[in-house]
């Protein structure tokens, strides 16, 4: 469910007609909503809260605006971080840090520091180098780093190739087979309380069969740890829950994972943390943007609009379906495609689908476009960052503004001896 509806024969953010946004903005404009957010949120914690003892960390790299940010704090969210920059993120919007977890393959010396020093709520490592790096730094600052050890379970979630993560051939996760020497290592360093273990096994996930799979071994593994001796009190499930792209689409609901969850936990006696990011996010956004020209094509017409593969990359990086439809629908639709004016032949929206008849000057969106858009942005071709703007209501304000290729060039220079 989201709160982009039709109201008065045109498509409204909540109370906010997308049509008032895009002029007094302009467009391509990201537009998300608040109260599309908060429902996504509670909808969620109270699903895993099936499962007992949990807690969720929003995965910060599918939408890390500072506006969504606090919104999902005041929900009582904490951060799934993948960088130093997305720590400060979390921090700046209001996280707890010992409601931060820090995942990723390649931290770096001074990320871990910074982990540290700010006193996030855990670590999850992803080699075995990286502990004993971990353990260090904590020692030299009087404290014991709280870690878990991500493990890959070899399970192929049957989703995108590139969006794959659980997998023997990935690069996430240590190899499940190696966990209990490696706990053997690492577990009696001084400067390491290595308390549990961590599994992702992808995103976009549309069964819960490969998760419960993903599961039982990592049940196996809970087993084993503890009659060797070494305290397993916290599980890392990761996210990965998958959403609907396309009108028709029903992927299983936070409701039904949360069952799963707990009927495969039951006997951890843990605490759980999850990590969701598109489940969150994606359906509570739109991406606005103008029709330049409809461009007569050899099958269809060319719908080509001011939004373009820098400002949307899923669909040229994943081949992704957003669903198309016209902010005022006239009732005719036609068969067309949707294409940026990126020089790329990548920077296509849409082929051969049917969608709402528009004209030059109407404005579309594309929609669930709310995670994994605006912050997969880049200035290809010298275009400039989109802005974002977020709806409470009848009103909204831009939580981040266009940032025109002039203001990017101020950041380079011309060597003098070039001059």
């Amino acid at each position: 469910m989201d709160h982009f509806n039709i109201t008065g024969g045109e498509l409204h953010a909540e109370e906010v007609p997308l049509s008032r946004i895009a002029a007094e903005v302009g467009t391509p404009v990201y537009v998300y909503s608040t109260a599309t957010l908060q429902r996504h949120a509670r909808v969620f914690k109270e699903a895993v809260a099936q499962a007992g003892r949990t807690r969720v960390a929003f995965a910060i790299k599918a939408n890390p605006n500072l506006g969504v940010l606090r919104l999902l704090a005041n929900e009582g969210l904490g951060a799934d971080v993948v960088s130093g920059g997305e720590l400060k993120r979390a921090l700046a919007a209001g996280m707890k840090a010992e409601d931060i977890v820090f995942s990723g393959v390649g931290k770096t010396r001074a990320e871990l520091a910074l982990g540290l020093d700010e006193g996030i709520g855990q670590f999850n490592l992803e080699l075995e180098e990286e502990g004993v790096v971990l353990a260090a730094l904590a020692a030299e600052r009087g404290k014991r780093a709280p870690a878990v050890l991500r493990v890959n379970p070899d399970v192929d979630a049957g989703t995108h190739a590139k969006i794959s993560t659980g997998k023997a051939e990935n690069k996430f996760g240590l190899p499940i087979d190696q966990a209990r020497a490696i706990f053997d290592r690492l577990a009696p360093l001084p400067g390491l309380d290595l308390r549990g273990v961590a599994l992702h096994i992808g995103s976009q996930l549309k069964d819960l069969a490969p998760l419960e799979a993903a599961f039982d071994r990592v049940g196996l593994l809970i087993r084993e740890l503890r009659a060797a001796g070494h305290k397993v009190t916290h599980v890392d499930l990761g996210g990965g829950l998958g959403v609907s792209y396309r009108e028709g689409e029903t992927p299983p609901s936070p409701a039904e994972y949360g069952a799963m969850v707990a009927r495969a936990t039951k006997d951890w006696d843990v605490e759980l943390m999850f990590e969701p990011g598109r489940v969150i996010a994606a359906n509570a956004g739109v991406l606005v943007t103008e029709v330049l020209w409809v461009k007569p094509g050899v099958t269809h017409p060319w719908v080509i609009v001011d939004a373009a593969m820098n400002d949307l990359a899923r669909v040229a990086i994943y081949d992704a379906w957003h669903d198309v439809a016209a902010v005022r629908p006239s009732g005719e639709t036609f068969t067309a495609n949707v294409a940026g004016p990126v020089c790329e032949s990548s920077d296509v929206f849409a082929k051969a689908r049917v969608m709402d008849k528009v004209a030059q000057g109407d404005l579309i969106v594309l929609r669930s476009a709310g995670a994994y858009g605006a912050t997969m942005a880049s200035t290809y071709n010298s275009r400039a960052l989109v802005p974002e703007v977020l709806v409470s209501g009848d009103r909204y304000a831009i939580v981040a503004s266009r940032i025109a290729a002039e203001t990017i060039m101020d950041a380079e220079q011309v060597p003098d001896w070039l001059k």
